[in-house]
């Protein structure tokens, strides 16, 4: 199964600065948890996204393709 969404980083931008890059790794997870219901892996090049101005500027929101693999497991990668 595979599926897109647009992942809103608003609210990750309330968390004081030097915390938001993890922070925003971890609403994704968290995010795609909810919504496929599974353990979320993801890919280099979306966390290199999450990460790439740094720790305290993050992008307000990123477009993810999600995609349940056989065992269960979500496989997030940069739509």
């Amino acid at each position: 199964m595979e599926r897109i969404y647009v992942v809103p980083l608003g609210d990750v931008r309330k968390v004081p600065s030097r915390k938001r890059s993890a922070n925003a790794v971890r609403f994704v997870k968290a995010f795609l948890a909810k919504h496929m219901k599974g353990d979320v892996k993801l890919d280099a090049a979306l966390n290199e996204k999450l990460w790439e101005k740094g720790m305290r500027s993050i992008p307000s929101k990123i477009k993810v393709k999600a995609t349940k693999q056989k065992d269960g497991s979500i496989l997030a990668t940069l739509a």
